[in-house]
């Protein structure tokens, strides 16, 4: 190797070998839970560039488990079939598969769950440790407090800015909604938001507000309910016994959104000729609904794919900034465009 060029990286390694950062570092220091093909690359990238490990380096990839925990504040059964946690855990499943690590998925909702995380975090059986969205009250909220493992969360806690999250830009999500809606004429609009104890209702309604204010529309009301479509239905009644004349509605989540559309149905209303409807999620519903639903499309899976590797990076003793993940608007029957 030419003496006046800088000695390699093992980020280099791992982009010759073609796998991750991760992988590359257990490969070089012989670590388990590699596959051969996997290591036989990396063996061969090593040669090819020259690169020699550092020992501080090599002193700190020593003592890895091979497995990440995902903690869910949620043991309810129909978790596995809610289309939000699916699509997240399918990401994180994907991009540890890329790192050769294993998934540990652990629900922690109950007293029983939460000591058996708690034993698993003090076990030395996990490299790091994932955290699904947790609520103002969540006592998963403070999870950076009860593991000196690398704690990444998927969403903030309320108020607080961990060092290490990923999240959708739930804020700009809002006010795409609502810009949609106001260029569509409407002007007597209501908001159906999620739980107050979740950062990402807050930061969707936050959007919705700002983005009606600035065009100095006031919103006509609001309504909180619980991600359902039977909540979205209650809530979206409540609204209408007291704002007759509502034609939008921006519900902020789709399974609360195809609820609303019941609603609107059932008092004889049309959509959109009589109000339009705006979702948030982009979730199969979407286009069950009749007619489709207009959303906001966040990337569900790709969140998950973000937060595996975050992970693997903080693991790997990188300080990747946190990440928002940009949403967009995917347009339908209920509120169809302006062209």
């Amino acid at each position: 190797m030419d003496p006046s060029r800088r000695p390699p990286t093992l980020d280099e390694v791992a982009r010759r070998a073609g796998v991750s950062r991760a992988a590359a570092s257990r490969a070089v220091n012989n670590l388990p839970n590699v596959s051969a093909a996997k290591r036989e690359a990396v063996q061969a990238a090593v040669r090819e560039l020259g690169w020699v490990p550092n020992a501080s380096a090599r002193a700190l990839a020593t003592n890895h488990a091979g497995a990440v925990v995902l903690a869910v504040a949620n043991e309810d059964p129909t978790l596995f079939v809610d289309p939000f946690y699916a699509q997240i855990i399918l990401g994180v499943a994907t991009e540890l598969d890329r790192a050769d690590l294993d998934l540990t998925l652990m629900l922690a909702a109950s007293a029983r769950g939460q000591d058996r995380l708690k034993r698993m975090l003090r076990s030395g059986r996990a490299d790091g440790f994932m955290v699904i969205a947790p609520g103002g009250d969540d006592w998963l909220a403070g999870a950076a407090h009860l593991t000196d493992l690398p704690v990444v969360f998927c969403g903030r806690p309320v108020g607080a800015e961990p060092a290490w999250f990923v999240d959708v830009d739930n804020a700009q999500g809002g006010r795409q909604a609502a810009e949609h809606l106001l260029a569509l004429g409407r002007r007597r609009v209501v908001m159906i938001a999620g739980p107050m104890d979740l950062q990402a209702s807050i930061d969707r309604h936050r959007g919705f507000v700002d983005a009606m204010d600035e065009a100095g529309v006031e919103p006509v009301g609001l309504a909180t309910a619980d991600f359902t479509p039977r909540g979205g239905a209650l809530a979206l009644d409540r609204l209408l016994d007291r704002y007759p004349a509502v034609d939008g509605v921006f519900a902020a989540s789709d399974n609360m959104a195809a609820g609303a559309l019941g609603a609107i149905k059932a008092r004889g209303l049309r959509v959109p000729q009589d109000v339009a409807v705006v979702g948030f999620d982009d979730l199969t519903i979407a286009d069950q609904t009749d007619p489709g639903l207009t959303t906001v499309h966040q990337p569900i899976r790709e969140l998950g794919e973000a937060l595996a590797a975050m992970t693997v990076q903080v693991i790997g003793g990188e300080r990747p900034r946190p990440k928002k993940l940009a949403t967009h608007l995917v347009v339908r029957g209920s509120a169809p465009g302006t062209d």
